[in-house]
């Protein structure tokens, strides 16, 4: 599916095109610029991750056949979304804290048979039948490490997190057994050949893809 034609010269373009594939793919938009309100819980705003963004995450990453992504605080569902068009037959399922934006993401993705969306907590979340999860800066460190520590307790088999943040997060995982980095990099603009940058983000998102594997496998 494209994602846009011809020069993008301002991010609100690229957005906007963003916006187009979303009703293509799903019948609404899914872009979402208003501030949580779970952030007494720890969580961040809702950000939908751009479409050229998660091309370049999710090329660094595997899938196999039974394959099982949990996009974490999936806000309106950009991720499922993604899958949709993007990453044939892989089975995606979306947490989100907030009410109202599950209960958004979860109206449009009912009639996609391997995506589910459920309101609720990650850290309430079983863990073990997932190969996947995504986290574009869902929460603060402290809820992070919650997570990890909950993912190594519960993980049977070895697991993939691609996990971006503007916050260094990173440092929450090293110096834990089981944990190596696949893939690590940055994004902040948006580069087309031949053409000027386009500032998508205010500052750089970092990006890792880990995967970590359980003692004794």
């Amino acid at each position: 599916m494209e994602l846009h034609t011809g020069r993008v010269a301002h991010a609100a373009e690229l957005f906007c095109a963003d916006e187009r594939r979303d009703i293509a793919t799903c019948g609404v938009s899914l872009r979402c610029d208003r501030a949580t309100r779970c952030g007494d819980k720890g969580a961040h705003d809702p950000t939908a991750t751009p479409y050229v963004v998660l091309d370049e995450l999710f090329s660094h990453v595997f899938f196999g056949p039974d394959a099982h992504l949990l996009d974490v605080g999936c806000s309106c569902g950009r991720v499922l979304a993604y899958a949709v068009s993007a990453l044939p037959d892989l089975k995606v399922t979306g947490i989100e804290l907030d009410p109202s934006l599950a209960s958004y993401a979860a109206a449009w993705a009912a009639r996609f048979d391997r995506l589910e969306v459920r309101c609720g907590n990650v850290l309430d979340e079983p863990l073990a039948p997932y190969t996947h999860l995504y986290l574009f800066n869902p929460f603060d460190t402290a809820v992070l490490v919650r997570l990890i520590d909950k993912l190594e307790r519960e993980a049977t088999a070895p697991v993939t997190v691609i996990h971006m943040s503007d916050n260094g997060e990173q440092y929450a995982y090293l110096g834990r057994a089981g944990w190596r980095i696949l893939a690590q990099g940055s994004y902040q603009d948006y580069r087309q050949s031949g053409a000027p940058a386009v500032r998508i983000y205010g500052c750089p998102q970092t990006y890792t893809v880990w995967e970590y594997t359980p003692h004794g496998l």
